[in-house]
């Protein structure tokens, strides 16, 4: 039985705070991302320079922290916003189900203070604890960013496939907070997510360095700084490609309107076609180049699998179609670009032992940061909007669960005007810390010390 939270909204405060929902979680997640995947990167870099005695890997972990610490501040801020959007925008949600997902929150809520008690202490005591102790100290913030995000996109799966709880009467019942968060969406979801997270990280992390590279600094500092975080996310990149098809394979069994919207379907048909490119127009997928049965092939490993049609299915119940497929297309796009990408490094690797020499690799290099993000992006406005118009799917409309409270355009405005002061003020920072001195090293370091961050 359907669980409803009754508000009276109009149109235009629905759409203001879904856009400052999306506005919100978009930034957030990009800058989260770097919290996942930059410790980890930072800290193969330290441990490369006790390794080797190498200087270069040494500047490049101490300053890779330093931009580490101003990204957790400013995910902080980020991240509070978010929490209480929750709560302002969406009270039908919260009120409902606050006691369903409450549980990954809490625990997101404790390993955000682990992971900033240790990196208060990583940055603090880089000179003040022997070099083993201090890379320990990295461990704990490496862990508590993976299961921050761990943590909240399991609440986010639970929205996908929720569980976990019974009605009665139209109230919610039996509610069992482990089964909620391990919900059957939860295993495919978080691993997407958290791969996407060192991809960001890294292929945005080895932009700046290929772009430092066309400009013409290419010394031994600059090149580690591309290759090391490039590596990390190229290793990853195919692994994403094969739990991106796990994930679709849920979603082709446990949402097929999703799956409908993905590919522009909207006859309930056997041997699907997969549309590469397109756009809808009416009720008809136009401009795509169609591969005959290649959705239901790829979907039910069956090319005789039917696939459920948008025309089945309520006009009200139904996301917006071009939305979700245009960035679909985007998402995969995007990833395979990168895989095509870490292949080229991969056999050039393999025969020379050295990037690229062409300007071509590097200025795919310096794109390939913005790609990953693109990718990341796209992929949970699929997920998001494909959900749509459930806000749980199935359970509760998103119409029903916004705030009833005249006036949310006004919030969306102020939103905007203080991400856009997050943003510049960030940039600021980063560009700031890209102009200073390098740390002192030792006397016999100090061939690196010319060397900027960017």
């Amino acid at each position: 039985m359907p669980v409803e939270f009754m508000a009276a909204v109009t149109v235009a405060d629905l759409t203001a705070a879904r856009m400052q929902m999306a506005l919100s979680l978009g930034w957030h997640i990009v800058i989260a991302c770097f919290g996942v995947g930059m410790p980890a990167i930072t800290l193969l870099a330290e441990w490369r320079g006790h390794r080797t005695g190498d200087p270069n890997y040494k500047l490049l972990a101490r300053r890779w922290a330093r931009v580490m610490g101003v990204l957790f501040a400013v995910g902080a801020v980020s991240g509070t916003i978010l929490s209480f959007e929750m709560g302002l925008l969406w009270p039908g949600f919260m009120g409902v189900y606050g006691e369903v997902i409450g549980l990954p929150f809490t625990l997101e809520g404790i390993a955000f203070f682990i992971e900033a008690i240790f990196l208060g202490i990583y940055l603090y005591a880089w000179d003040r604890l022997p070099p083993r102790v201090h890379m320990l100290t990295a461990i704990p913030v490496l862990v508590a960013g993976v299961a921050s995000a761990f943590f909240v996109v399991t609440a986010n799966a639970w929205m996908q496939q929720p569980s976990g709880f019974d009605t009665a009467n139209g109230r919610i019942t039996a509610v069992d907070p482990w089964a909620a968060m391990f919900n059957p969406a939860a295993p495919s979801q978080t691993v997407h997510m958290i791969l996407a997270a060192f991809m960001v990280a890294g292929f945005s992390m080895a932009s700046v360095y290929a772009v430092a590279m066309l400009r013409g600094r290419k010394g031994r500092y600059h090149r580690l700084g591309f290759l090391i975080p490039f590596t990390v996310a190229a290793v990853i990149t195919p692994v994403q490609i094969g739990v991106g098809d796990w994930s679709a394979h849920f979603v082709a069994d446990n949402q097929p309107v999703k799956l409908a919207a993905m590919e522009g379907i909207f006859e309930t048909q056997r041997g699907a076609p997969l549309h590469l490119g397109g756009v809808v127009i009416g009720d008809e997928m136009r401009f795509a180049v169609e591969i005959p049965s290649g959705l239901s092939l790829l979907a039910h490993f069956d090319p005789n699998a039917e696939i459920v049609g948008l025309n089945d299915v309520p006009e009200n119940e139904r996301p917006p179609v071009n939305v979700v497929h245009l960035a679909f297309q985007l998402m995969v796009g995007s990833g395979f670009a990168l895989l095509a990408l870490s292949v080229w490094l991969a056999i050039t690797w393999k025969r020379r032992k050295e990037i690229p020499r062409t300007a071509w690799f590097l200025r795919a290099g310096a794109l390939s940061g913005l790609l990953a993000v693109l990718a990341l992006e796209a992929g949970w406005v699929v997920t998001e909007v494909g959900r749509q118009p459930w806000i749980v799917f199935g359970i509760m409309r998103t119409s029903d669960a916004v705030n009833p409270a005249p006036g949310l355009v006004y919030g969306f405005v102020l939103v905007c005007m203080v991400y856009l002061f997050l943003t510049v003020a960030t940039i600021y920072v980063l560009r700031r810390l890209a102009r200073d001195k390098p740390v002192p090293l030792a006397p016999q370091e100090s061939d690196v010390t010319n060397y900027r961050i960017m």
